[in-house]
């Protein structure tokens, strides 16, 4: 099998989600295991012998989530920018060939 593009990847990862969401009919209750999963794991984290109090187990498994999506939040940030920084390099570039009669120049 040929290796396939980051395009073409995230095309076919695209035209599956759209064909697996277009045949559920509760959106939430199928990806309630996934959350119910991840709550857990913050829980473990949180309290990994099991001795705390339910509901300080549960502050506790909060917070280590909202530190969770922050970071995330933060790494997303900083592609974005780096993307963005990426971008203007190659339109600087892309400008100078354009401007200098580049190899596109007749």
């Amino acid at each position: 099998m040929p290796a396939r593009s980051f395009e073409d990847r995230s095309l076919i990862s695209k035209l599956a989600a759209a064909e697996r969401w277009g045949h559920e009919p509760d959106r939430v209750a199928a990806t309630a295991p996934a959350r119910a999963g991840l709550r857990a794991k913050f829980e473990r984290e949180a309290d990994p012998d099991g001795s705390l109090p339910v509901a300080e187990r549960a502050r506790r498994a909060d917070s280590l989530m909202k530190a969770h999506m922050l970071r995330m939040s933060l790494r997303a940030k900083a592609s974005r920018r780096k993307a963005a920084e990426h971008t203007a390099v190659a339109d600087a570039a892309e400008a100078e060939l354009t401007g200098s009669g580049g190899p596109d120049a007749a």
